[in-house]
């Protein structure tokens, strides 16, 4: 079978939340079965690293897709040409755009929608885009893969798809998380807060993710908290900061906050595994993985009571209201004051992770593409 595969978010050293689930999966999916035909289509030059087996064929389809108007470009024209040369049985794409100007069956991983419930926290042209053609993808796929149930029950509703069109396949964690001992932990944080215990930020930083409120949360914590504690956060600006700049400015304790800008996964895993909790107190998630590396790291989290977040999190986490800044604060009070509360919460985390993995993800996902072949 000839598989094709839209692999343009693997770019080396930039791997996003779906550029993870692309590579977790394509590595197991194209190692595991030798007897395909895999066609890896990059929208620019790649690395070899992405070449998982023999049964792949890298090929680049110009131009890269940095824009909205690009990206109409490449899936409505530059991909239909491709595949009337080698003729696929099947389309692929972990980052659910599709191409409706061909009759290749479809298989679309639509992560989460959030566009078309806070549209303007992307950039006038992107929301657009979204909101104009994944409505479309989604009737165009023949089956369409997702990360929750949370998604899967979103998509089916907002977009008029029947439930049972849509596979849930959930995410993994990169096997690099782990416990850190006491020696490793106290060593991190000598180099990165001067000793002192800190909450972690892993995300982009764009509004979705709530930035604007954590920060407010945190200052009121430090208000409240005798004990010197940092905010470290690890992630690239995305989008509408100006906000979020202005509320750092004003804050009374933005020392403590550390921004760290992209990291590889090796260092986010130190300053994780050495981290008093994770902080993921978004609006809108689909997944939310760095709760479950968290939990690998045995590191308890705060997250929101909303949308996914609380299907990965179960009993493992302490939840808070994402639109309550007092609700956060309060969340950070008791995990820094409450060492019974953190045990019992990195025990529960130690039952919870064994539901998800990228093996099982990727055993789903082949699974759902095969039910499309079908």
């Amino acid at each position: 079978m000839k598989i094709a595969v839209n692999t343009r978010l693997l770019i080396k050293s930039k791997l996003d939340g779906i550029g993870w689930f692309t590579y977790e999966n394509l590595k197991r999916i194209t190692q595991n079965h030798p007897e395909h035909q895999f066609y890896f289509i990059f929208d620019r030059s790649f690395s070899e690293e992405f070449i998982f087996s023999e049964n792949i064929e890298p090929l680049i389809v110009s131009p890269p897709t940095r824009h909205p108007f690009l990206w109409y470009y490449w899936f409505e024209h530059q991909l239909p040409k491709f595949f009337r040369k080698i003729k696929p049985d099947i389309f692929l794409s972990p980052d659910g755009y599709l191409s409706l100007n061909t009759d290749i069956k479809s298989l679309a991983v639509i992560h989460d929608i959030n566009f078309a419930h806070y549209p303007k926290d992307l950039p006038f042209l992107t929301r657009k885009y979204y909101n104009h053609f994944f409505p479309k993808f989604a009737q165009k796929a023949v089956r369409i893969a997702t990360v929750s149930e949370y998604s899967k029950n979103d998509i089916a509703k907002t977009y008029r798809v029947a439930s049972k069109k849509i596979d849930i396949v959930y995410n993994g964690s990169n096997p690099v998380y782990q416990p850190l001992d006491k020696i490793e932990r106290k060593q991190i944080k000598q180099i990165y807060t001067q000793g002192l215990d800190y909450f972690i930020f892993i995300g982009s930083i764009h509004p979705r993710k709530n930035p604007e409120r954590m920060l407010l949360a945190f200052d009121e914590f430090r208000k409240n908290f005798s004990k010197p504690y940092k905010l470290i956060i690890i992630g690239s600006y995305f989008f509408k900061n100006v906000k979020l700049k202005s509320i750092y400015q004003k804050m009374r304790f933005k020392d403590d906050v550390v921004f760290m800008g992209h990291q590889t996964p090796e260092k986010i895993h130190q300053l994780l595994a050495a981290a008093q909790a994770l902080i993921l107190v978004s609006k809108f998630e689909g997944f939310g993985i760095p709760v479950l590396e968290s939990m690998n790291c045995n590191v308890p989290a705060i997250i929101s009571n909303v949308t996914s977040l609380p299907e990965v999190g179960g009993d493992a986490v302490l939840y808070a209201n994402p639109f309550s800044v007092d609700s956060i604060t309060d969340a950070m009070l008791k995990m820094a004051k409450d060492d019974a509360l953190r045990k019992k919460l990195i025990e529960n985390g130690k039952i919870q992770r064994q539901n998800f993995s990228w093996d099982k993800t990727a055993e789903k996902l082949w699974n759902s593409l095969m039910k499309t072949v079908k």
